[in-house]
Parts: structure tokens; sequence; C-alpha cells
């Protein structure tokens, strides 16, 4: 039975385990340098994303769950970007010690032209102190009773150690709350009483001792897990062989998943811990659980760097029979992700438009030919209360729910936004489009937020159509003749 993924409003879980940050800096390579055969990176942007079970806790948070996060971070000022990142989420972080001496650890990537070129890591094997682990461990204990699902996400950076994880499990068990791992390291001993551990295929084959060449060595390897560590259930991942569940006295269940082009696998895991977690904390069976994770999963890896996903995103993938409408109309709130999702990905976004009402040849012409000038083409369309505005009354014919259906049929829109009067700057600040297209019948001095685009580094770009075609005079033929 399929889930309701609106019932995540409902969720609230609980996310302990290493806190990291994420720089990204994104640039171009163009040369070689002269000192050494290396390429030579000019960087364009940078940001910071949060990174180990702070990705667990952006994708609860991106899919509309509560969230309460515990763990360590540092003093300075890394940490306390993380602190800031989670309470613009609205995180509750009363769980996380800053522990003086401790530096955050932070990754950083750098990635040109769709390549990760590099990473460079900073991070310290200082052991954390028995103080803060008590402190962390017993704001757990406190919290556990009031979370639905409680997930462990362990990147070896030394909180997630055998008294923390004995604790916490015997705390879950007392209250029923059940417990997910996303595991690191060879012994997985220190897991055992989980309800799930979810391990990919090469921690399995590692921490098995089983080298995992095929579905046999696979379901070989499941079982040793599942019978040496003491668990209930296994989830081995398997990348773009999707995962298999393993359960005491059944057999092995597996699902694949759907071929995607995969950018950068960073953060998969993370996006299958949490969308595990918070379909279960919805109610949903432990196989249709890991169906909708496989399916989450398949969405951040084509994506670049540490990436969440939408609700919209997630639910269109789960009804694939839909048509392009779910998927190609985007609201306002979902825009500024969207955007940098395709700038990370160095696309050329053209962006044009209108009302549309009553489509008609000019308007495809229009598209076809503004789609020839970049990669992505995003159409503005007006809502019903700007048309009647801007057309007088009894306009639109048609209303706005069909025309954005109508647009998204079209082979040559990727995107449709609705937008109301007076918002067609702040849409235009948000995607900053590398060319705005209007028809001919306008000038250049004459098309709105021409200023805007052009100091965002873009250009307008004039369509020709012809003068004899438009929707006002389709319309009024129409009324004359009847």
């Amino acid at each position: 039975m399929p889930i309701d993924i609106s019932k995540f409003d409902t969720c609230n879980l609980l996310v302990v385990g290493d806190l990291m940050l994420d720089e990204y800096l994104w640039g171009e390579v163009d040369r070689i340098s002269p000192e050494a055969p290396v390429q030579v990176v000019s960087i364009k942007n940078e940001d910071y994303a949060m990174g180990g079970a702070g990705n667990v806790v952006n994708n609860i948070v991106a899919l509309g769950a509560k969230v309460t996060a515990a763990g360590v971070i540092g003093t300075g000022r890394n940490g306390q970007i993380l602190l800031d990142k989670f309470e613009d989420l609205g995180v509750d972080t009363a769980g996380i010690v800053q522990e003086p001496g401790m530096p955050t650890t932070q990754k950083t990537r750098i990635i040109a032209s769709h390549q990760h070129v590099l990473r460079i890591d900073r991070e310290t094997d200082k052991t954390i102190s028995d103080s803060t682990i008590d402190k962390i461990t017993r704001f757990i204990e406190d919290k556990i009773a009031d979370v639905d699902v409680v997930l462990i996400s362990d990147y070896g950076k030394g909180l997630i150690t055998k008294t923390l994880l004995s604790r916490l499990i015997s705390a879950a068990q007392k209250h029923k709350k059940i417990t997910i791992a996303d595991p690191k390291g060879l012994d997985f001993s220190k897991y055992s009483g989980v309800s799930l551990l979810t391990p990919n295929k090469k921690e399995a084959a590692l921490a098995s001792g089983v080298d995992i060449v095929d579905e046999s060595t696979l379901f070989q390897s499941g079982q040793k897990i599942l019978q040496t560590v003491g668990l209930d259930k296994l989830l081995i991942t398997c990348g773009k062989d999707g995962m298999v569940l393993f359960d005491q006295n059944r057999e092995p269940y597996k699902v694949r998943a759907k071929a995607r082009q995969v950018y950068d696998v960073s953060g998969a895991g993370d996006t299958v811990l949490s969308v595990f977690g918070l379909a279960i904390a919805s109610g949903a069976s432990f196989k249709n659980a890991m169906s909708i994770a496989n399916t989450a999963a398949g969405i951040v890896v084509g994506k670049v760097g540490t990436a969440t996903l939408s609700r919209q995103e997630l639910a269109t993938a789960l009804t694939p029979n839909q048509d392009s409408f779910s998927s190609k109309h985007k609201r306002m709130s979902e825009l500024p992700a969207l955007i940098q999702e395709l700038k990370k990905k160095d696309k050329r976004i053209v962006m044009t438009n209108g009302c549309f009402d009553l489509l008609h040849s000019g308007h495809i012409m229009l598209f076809s030919a503004s789609k020839e000038l970049g990669d992505i083409l995003i159409v503005g369309i007006d809502d019903d209360d700007s048309v009647k505005k801007l057309k007088g009354s009894g306009r639109p014919v048609i209303g706005v729910k069909e025309r954005v259906r109508i647009l998204c049929a079209l082979d040559s829109v990727d995107y449709v936004m609705v937008f109301s009067s007076g918002e067609l700057i702040k849409l235009i600040e948000i995607i900053q489009p590398d060319v705005l297209t209007k028809g001919s019948n306008y000038t250049s001095q004459e098309v709105f937020g021409r200023e805007r685009v052009e100091a965002f580094g873009g250009k307008v770009v004039l369509i020709p159509v012809s003068e004899n075609i438009s929707s006002t005079r389709i319309i009024n033929n129409i009324k004359s003749s009847t």
C-alpha cells in the first residue's frame, strides 16, 4: 500500500551522528599550471552545506518533518556556520554540544565543469571527551520518548561509541522506538540491537569478509551480518543495482534502481537513511519504506553536491504515470533550489513570460526559438487576475491551470512558473536568466525587467513573430463570427 507522504508533516525524528560542514568551490578549468602538471581551477562561486549527519537533518526538514539533532561541533567559525544553518531550518539544536579545542570537521570539494576535481578534508583524530559523550547521551535518553524514530549517522568521527549506542538502544527499546543506523567501519558488533542497519555493498563486504561479486555472494554477506551482529533487519544499498532487505527467517527482498544520469553519489546514503526513517515514522512497512528510499536516492544522485529533494520531486517520482504537469510546474518556493541546481550543472537558462491565453503558432515559434538559445527554458505565466488586468473583462478565456497543463505538454518548455501582478521582477531576480526573450512586437527598451537581467550579466533577445497572430485577434474573430 503506497504511503501518503503528506504525513511527513506529523513526524518528529531524532538524528544522532557526526556533524560536518561541506564547502563547495565551483569553478572552471581552462589551462594547466606551469608549475606542475595539474589543472588550474578558476573559482566562480562557493557555498556551504550541512554534511554528515547534518545532511540527514537537512533532508528531513526539506520533506516537511520536525527534527532534533544531537552531535558535537567545535567552537570556531565552522561550528557557528553549522549552528546558524540548523537554526535557520528551525532544527532543535539543544543536543548539539560545542566542545572547546575540537575543530568542526570540514570537507572542501572543488568542482569544475561537472567534475569533482579534488576533496580537501580538515579534521582531527582527537578523541571526543567523556563529558561531552555523556552530555549527549543523557540528552538522547531524555528526548527519546518524544520522537517517532531515531536515526544514527555514523561517519567514524568519534561520537558513535559502543557506550553511547548501548545506552541509546536501551532507551529506544524501553520506549519502543525504532532505531535505524548508517554504519561505519569493519566491526558492526557495536550496532547490535538496532532495528535496522543500512550499509552499502562495499561496507557490507568488508564487515562480513565476503567478497560480493554477484547476487549469491550478496545474499551470503547479508545473512552473515544478520546472524553475527544480532539484528532483526539489514538493508544493503547497491547503488545502480538498487537495494536488498534482509529479515530474520525470510527470503531477501530486492528492489532495483531506476536508471538515471548520475552526477554525484555523495549524500545518497544520507538520503536513504532520512527517507526510510520518515517513511517508517509515517506508518509504512519496511518494504514500502525501502521502495520510497530507493526512489529518493535515485533522485539525489542526479544532483551535484550534497543535495536534498523536495516533497514534490518525491511525489512525482513515486507516481510515474502522471503527466508532465506536476514535474514541470514549479512553485515560487521551489525555484531557488531548482535554479541553484541548474547553475551548478552549468546550464544556460532562458526565460520568457506572458499570458499565453489561447495558445497559437506564434507562441510555439517563440518557445522553440527561445529554447535554441540555451539549455533550459523557463516560462513565466500570468495568473488569472493578472491576465484580467492586462487584457480586460472576459479574459483569460482559458484558466491558469489549463494554460499551465498546455505549456507543460510542450517539449521545448522545461519548467512553468505562475506569477501574479508585481511578482515578475522577483521571478527574474530568482532565476537570473542568461537570456530573456520576448516577441519582436516589443522593442528591447519596452521589455519589462531588461535592466535587472542585464545587471545579472544576461541579455534580452527579441524573437521574430508575425504581427497578424495574437490571442486577442483570434478571440475577437471568434466573437465577431458568433
